[in-house]
This record gives C-alpha cells, structure tokens and sequence, in this order.
C-alpha cells in the first residue's frame, strides 16, 4: 500500500466506513437472524430511494418486531405498509411490504428461514450466491450486490465483493480500479465492507470524492 493509499484508506474508513447494516441497527455476525436482517435491508435499499429513508424504514420495522422471517411472515400486510410509512418510505411501501412477505415464505419454505443454508447450497461460491439471492422477491442485481458487500465482513466465502458502484468510488478518490487490487488494501472482511460502505457514498458525491482527496493530502 502506498503512502497516498493509506491516507485516502484512513480518510474513508474514519469518515464514511460506517455499513449501512450498522446504521439500520443490525450487529452483523453469521447467524440466522442479522443475515435476514440484511436481506430485508437490502430489499429497501434497492428501491429508488434514499439509503436514509431505507435504513429508517428498516428500522421501523424491526422496532415493530418484524426481524425475523417467521415475524415477517405472520405480520398482515398493513402492518408492514405502516411500518414502512413511519419510516417515509411511502413511494413504494404496498409493493415492498408484499414482496417482503413472499420473501420470507420463500425463506422459510427452502431454507429453513437460515440464509447460511442458501450459501452452503450454492457452494459458497459467490455467483450462485447471487443468482439465488435474486429468486427472492425484492432481490435483483442491485440487491444482491448490497447484501454480498456487506455480508463479506461475516461470509469470507464471498469475499472480495467490490462491485460497480465501489470500483467507481475508488476511481473518484484514487484507489485502484481492479477488485483485487482494492481488496487487498483492506486488513480483514470487517474492514472490506466499511470501505465499500464508504466508496458507495463516494461514488455518489464528486463533492464528498474532493472532499476525501484534500484531507489524504494534508496527512
């Protein structure tokens, strides 16, 4: 790692290396429960709209007990509508609450409600990862691709999962460009998915990429 890598690694992680499972509340291990968090996370997340509005919406419906596949799967659509709605996420609220509920079924039906299943199953290999991923309702590219960057830090199965939206944050910042070149400035899983956390943002704001760049330099 060079010096100049270094400086824009420590600006990232110290600034926006925050996950975005963090920010919805969810302690992120190998375990049933967080992982099905993060699934019903990333289904909010692949919607057009803000990652705010996403994680508190999530929020709202773990306050409302809905953290589970089986609570999800017992909660009337209403109660998912209006969870959702507490957290202004209205736009697409009654699709996202059906999907939600055939998600969980479908979870349940196959794999137990247990997602370590559907990655022993494809072998952990992180293409059949995905492709499986995505038969659930609510999953397509864009949401596995979420789920995959931020269970890297618990799944080193699938690790490194640096795709579009993080390759183009590092461009902006100048990190290198090429998965595994990237991958390997990062000391751990845990620290990989902070940093695709923080190239995400970057990759969103040539302002927050500026922004980055001069506080590297005046290390």
């Amino acid at each position: 790692m060079t010096k100049t890598d270094k400086a824009v690694m420590d600006v990232l992680l110290d600034r926006y290396g925050r996950t975005f499972a963090n920010e919805a509340g969810i302690k992120l291990a190998d375990q049933p429960k967080p992982l099905y968090q993060l699934l019903v996370l990333a289904t909010l997340l692949s919607a057009r709209i803000s990652a705010d509005v996403a994680v508190a919406a999530t929020r709202e419906l773990f306050a409302a007990g809905y953290s589970t596949p089986k609570a999800m799967r017992e909660a009337t659509w209403q109660d998912r509508v209006d969870a959702l709605g507490r957290g202004h996420y209205r736009r697409y609220d009654e699709r996202t609450a059906t999907m939600l509920g055939q998600g969980a079924e479908l979870l349940l039906d196959r794999w137990k409600g247990d997602l370590r299943r559907l990655r022993d199953e494809a072998g952990g290999d992180p293409r059949e990862v995905a492709g499986m991923l995505m038969e659930l309702p609510g999953i397509g590219p864009t949401g596995a691709d979420i789920f995959l960057r931020e269970a890297q830090a618990v799944w080193p199965q699938v690790a490194p999962h640096l795709d579009k939206k993080v390759l183009d944050g590092a461009a902006n910042v100048g990190l290198p460009r090429q998965e595994r070149s990237l991958a390997r400035l990062a000391r751990s899983g845990d620290e990989l998915a902070r940093l695709s956390a923080a190239l995400v943002r970057v990759s969103r704001s040539k302002r927050t990429a500026e922004e980055v760049k001069s506080a590297a330099a005046a290390r």
